[in-house]
């Protein structure tokens, strides 16, 4: 093959006194810096040897050149886990003339992903001993809990720049034991506040109330003034006014669920919470929640424009009554753009829109609609009256669509066409064969 291809550079150990330095290797009389010539190279061969191959393999990798392995029955390393099609080329002992002509197949695009995955791989996996072990727990760890394993995408995907995974390193499902907190900003609205508590008691998985006192003017009421419930109840007095209070850590937070919800959203039914947590359970790294919006190019002023029609796309799900999880607190207090919870305390407006826009940023997932209903907070009123006319309002929430995409260099946000709906709810079955019959349709 030397002789047909020139292109062809077979190293050997040198002789004389560097024969015993493996820092160098040579070609006849020319001597070559080992294994820094290497990253000079496209593909580099790797033949059966004493100990199959395994030094040029890791010196390959190292150099960021493309493995060629010339070894039958070669059980490449953490093969359970790693696809090495995507980073190596895998040729058969008796094909070892043809390897030129097979290579010389490779396009560039080609070459240059597969150059990727090589770094990936030895980056990510072979690096150090330190690499090394935690690899190896990984895979011990994902065949003993099976359920919890790394999916193919985990262990054989780079890091993209253009994508984004969830943060939270949460089972396929998140457990139902803990149930969830239900977080109340309130200011001084006593009457539809107690109406809420009692609403939300009725849910099974209610582990515990949390109401937000933000009116420093005003005591929250006295113990014996809030309603008698069978849930634990705590209340906090905020220091200042804000919004963003309502996504504060709070220590009195056991769950990893939480319920955010406004203290005058009263037409919710335990039904409606119950299935909203359901869905939750199975999304737990995005927004689940009920009152939705959708964001909107404008042709007309070249900008984002905020709809609160009722369309078939949403892009938000709005924290007035919405599933969370307790992550999520902790990013929007401590690793929000500060300049984002600035604009939301210093207008009194759109924490539900920055909340939106964290998740979505970080996972690349858009919010979940749960179930029909689009009205939360008047009974008495029509279907009219309660689409959002303020012109004020409107532009309001628009400039702060527009501010958020401004401050992330980007716009995250992503409408879907999609709502979650309980099965049966709406089929003619006798109640006692459906879970949720409560549920809303407007």
């Amino acid at each position: 093959m030397m002789d047909e291809h020139p292109e062809l550079l077979v190293l050997d150990r040198c002789d004389g006194g560097r024969g015993s330095n493996f820092s160098f290797r040579c070609d006849g009389n020319k001597t070559y810096d080992y294994p820094y010539i290497l990253e000079e190279s496209t593909f580099c061969l790797v033949f059966r040897g004493a100990r199959l191959g395994q030094t040029a393999l890791f010196d390959a990798m190292m150099s960021g050149c493309i493995p060629v392995i010339v070894a039958d029955f070669y059980v490449l390393p953490f093969s359970e886990v790693l696809d090495w099609k995507r980073a190596a080329v895998v040729i058969y002992e008796a094909d070892v003339s043809d390897t030129m002509h097979i290579l010389k197949g490779f396009s560039d695009e080609r070459i240059s992903e597969m150059r990727q995955q090589v770094d990936f791989f030895y980056e990510r996996y072979f690096a150090g001993m330190k690499e090394i072990t935690t690899t190896t727990l990984d895979i011990l760890n994902d065949r003993v809990f099976s359920h919890v394993a790394k999916s193919y995408e985990m262990w054989n995907d780079p890091p993209s720049t253009t994508s984004v995974k969830s943060p939270l390193f949460l089972p396929i499902v998140a457990p139902k034991s803990q149930g969830f907190t239900a977080v109340v900003l309130t200011y001084d609205r006593l009457d539809s506040l107690f109406q809420v508590i009692h609403n939300v008691v009725k849910a099974p998985s209610l582990a515990k109330v949390l109401v937000v006192w933000n009116n420093q003017n005003k005591p929250p009421p006295q113990a014996s003034m809030w309603p008698k419930i069978n849930k634990p109840l705590k209340v906090v007095q905020t220091l200042e006014n804000k919004l963003s209070n309502r996504f504060y850590p709070y220590d009195e937070i056991e769950t990893e669920a939480i319920l955010a919800i406004d203290d005058d959203i009263v037409m919710l039914t335990a039904d409606e919470l119950e299935f909203g947590f359901e869905v939750w359970r199975e999304f737990p790294d995005r927004i689940v929640g009920f009152p939705s919006r959708v964001h909107l190019w404008d042709n007309v002023t070249h900008q984002w424009k905020y709809q609160s029609e009722w369309t078939n796309e949403v892009s938000m799900v709005l924290t007035g009554v919405a599933f969370y999880h307790k992550f999520w607190s902790y990013m929007y207090t401590t690793r929000m753009p500060k300049e984002i919870r600035n604009w939301v305390d210093k207008h009194m407006n759109c924490e539900d829109i920055a909340m939106n826009f964290l998740v979505t940023n970080m996972t690349g997932k858009a919010p979940i609609k749960v179930a029909p209903r689009k009205k939360f907070k008047c009974p008495e009123c029509t279907n009219t009256e309660m689409l959002s006319t303020d012109l004020s309002h409107m532009i309001e929430r628009s400039k702060c669509v527009n501010k958020f995409a401004e401050v992330y260099g980007c716009m995250p946000l992503k409408p879907v066409e999609f709502r979650a709906d309980p099965v049966l709810y709406k089929d003619n079955f006798p109640e006692k064969l459906k879970r949720y019959n409560n549920i809303g349709s407007l």
